[in-house]
C-alpha cells in the first residue's frame, strides 16, 4: 500500500508561513488525489485543501477558510505533495494529515475519496 509521512508542522507565530510536505513511497498511482485535513482540539476533522492530477491536467481545490492564504502543490513525479501555508491565524492550529487515493469523481472534499492516510503533523499557531 502507499505509506504517506507529513512533515514540517512545529510552532509558528501569527502572520507566519509554514511548508507542510506529504511524502509518499510504496505503490504509486498514475491517476492520484492527495488531500490535506486538519483537526483542531475539540473538532471534527476538516478539509483543508486538495489536489487531483491526471493525463497531464491538475486540478487544485481549498476551503473557504483557507482560500488565499494556503497553496497546495505537488513534485514533478507526484511523490511529495506540499502545502504552503501563509498569514497563519491561531485558528489554524491542528493536526494536519494528507491522504491519498486514487482519482475519482468523488469531491476532494470528502474523506470518502481518499485510501491512505498519514499519522499528521501538529501545527500550533501562537504568540
Amino acid at each position: 500500500q502507499v505509506q504517506l509521512v507529513e512533515s514540517g508542522g512545529r510552532l509558528v507565530q501569527p502572520g507566519g508561513s509554514l511548508r507542510l510536505s506529504c511524502a509518499a513511497s510504496g505503490r504509486t498511482f498514475r491517476m492520484q488525489t492527495v488531500g490535506w485535513f486538519r483537526q483542531a482540539p475539540a473538532k471534527a476533522r476538516e478539509f483543508v485543501a486538495g489536489i487531483r492530477w491526471h493525463t497531464g491536467s491538475v486540478s487544485t481545490d481549498y476551503a473557504d477558510s483557507v482560500k488565499g492564504r494556503f497553496t497546495i502543490s505537488k513534485s514533478d513525479t507526484g511523490n511529495t505533495v506540499y502545502l504552503q501555508m501563509d498569514n497563519l491565524e491561531i485558528e489554524d492550529t491542528a493536526v494536519y494529515y494528507c491522504a491519498s487515493g486514487l482519482i475519482s469523481t468523488m469531491s476532494m472534499r470528502t474523506s470518502r475519496a481518499y485510501s491512505y492516510w498519514g499519522q499528521g503533523t501538529q501545527v500550533t499557531v501562537s504568540s
